[in-house]
C-alpha cells in the first residue's frame, strides 16, 4: 500500500501542485498561538508547545487512517494519498529551479538573479552565472531532502501517514522556532531543533546514500566522509557534499552577498557549476527517487511471497 501512495501522491502533485503556503501558513500561525501562550524563554515550555503542535495532528492523521481502514482498506489507501499530497511538495522547489534553469540557459543572469533571490529569501545581486547555478544546486538538493525523500522514509518507517505528519510539522517548527537567536526568545526554540535533528538523522544518511548509488559512487562517499563536516549545517551537509559529489560539480565556496563576503566550505570535487550541472541536478534527484520507489516495490515483494 505504501508504494502505491507514494506514487499516486506524486501523479497528483505534478498535475496539480499545491502551494507551499497552504501547509505554511496554518501550522505557522498555530506555532505562534502557542509560542505567545507559552513561551516563558525555558526550553522545557518549547517541549510542551513542540508537544502541543505535533502530537495532536499526528495522532489524528493515525486514527483517521485507522478508522479508514476498518471500513474498507480503499478508504485508507486514499488518506494516505491525500496526507502524503499536502506533505511531500516535490513541486513546490522545482517550479523555482526549473524558472532558474530557463533563465541562465536563455542568457538571462538578471532574471536568473531574480529568481533565485525569490527562493532563498535574500539578495542575489552581483552574482555570476555560476554562483548562481552553484546556489540554485545547493538549494534543490537540501529541497528534494526535505519536501520528498525524508518525508518518504518517514511515511514507511511508521504506520499509516504518522511519519509524513511528523517529519513536517518537526521541521517546520525547527525552522520557526529553532532558528531564531533574539534574546527575547529565549531557549524556547532549542528542543524543537534538537528533536527535530535526531528525527531528521536517518533520513539525512539515507537521501545521501541514494544520491552515492545512482551517480559517482566513489565522489559521493569521499566527499561525505571528508567535507560534510566543514559545512556550517553540518547535518545538511551530508547531503550536500555526497550530492557535489555524486554529480561531480563544485559547490558551497565563499560568496559575495549584498556587500558582504559570505564564507562557506567547498563542497564536490569536480568542474564549476553551470546550466548544464543543473540539468544533470534534475537527472540525480530522479534517479533517486526511482531507486527508492523500486526498493519499496522489492520490499513489498518480498513480504507478499513470504
Amino acid at each position: 500500500m505504501s508504494l502505491f501512495s507514494l506514487i499516486a501522491a506524486l501523479f497528483l502533485e505534478q498535475f496539480r501542485p499545491l502551494p507551499n503556503r497552504l501547509l505554511l501558513e496554518p501550522v505557522g500561525r498555530y506555532a505562534d498561538f502557542l509560542e505567545s501562550r507559552l513561551n516563558a524563554g525555558d526550553s522545557r515550555h518549547g517541549l510542551i508547545a513542540w508537544l502541543a503542535a505535533v502530537l495532536p495532528p499526528v495522532l489524528l492523521a493515525a486514527g483517521i487512517y485507522y478508522l479508514l481502514c476498518a471500513v474498507t482498506p480503499l478508504l485508507g489507501w486514499a488518506w494516505n494519498v491525500l496526507v502524503l499530497y499536502l506533505t511531500m511538495g516535490f513541486r513546490q522547489f522545482s517550479h523555482h529551479f526549473t524558472d532558474i534553469h530557463l533563465a541562465l540557459r536563455m542568457g538571462d543572469v538578471p532574471r536568473a538573479r531574480q529568481l533565485l533571490a525569490e527562493w532563498r529569501g535574500r539578495s542575489a545581486e552581483g552574482l555570476s552565472s555560476s554562483e548562481v547555478a552553484r546556489l540554485a544546486i545547493e538549494e534543490a538538493l537540501a529541497a528534494s531532502h526535505r519536501h520528498v525523500f525524508a518525508v518518504i522514509l518517514c511515511f514507511v518507517l511508521l504506520p499509516g501517514p504518522c511519519g509524513a505528519v511528523l517529519y513536517r510539522l518537526a521541521g517546520i517548527l525547527a525552522e520557526r522556532w529553532g532558528q531564531r537567536q533574539d534574546e527575547e526568545f529565549g531557549d524556547f526554540g532549542k528542543f524543537s531543533q534538537q528533536i527535530f535533528a535526531i528525527i531528521d538523522w536517518l533520513p539525512l544518511r539515507a537521501t545521501a546514500a541514494a544520491f552515492a548509488v545512482v551517480g559517482d559512487f566513489e565522489d559521493a562517499v569521499y566527499c561525505w566522509r571528508t567535507q560534510a563536516g566543514q559545512w556550517a549545517d553540518h547535518e545538511l551537509g551530508i547531503v550536500l557534499s555526497s550530492g557535489a559529489g555524486a554529480l561531480g560539480v563544485r559547490l558551497g565556496q565563499p560568496l559575495v552577498e549584498g556587500g558582504e563576503v559570505t564564507d562557506r566550505a567547498e563542497l564536490g570535487v569536480g568542474e564549476e557549476a553551470d546550466v548544464d550541472f543543473m540539468q544533470s541536478t534534475v537527472g540525480l534527484v530522479w534517479r533517486a527517487l526511482v531507486l527508492w520507489l523500486l526498493l519499496l516495490l522489492l520490499i513489498g515483494l518480498a513480504t507478499w511471497v513470504g
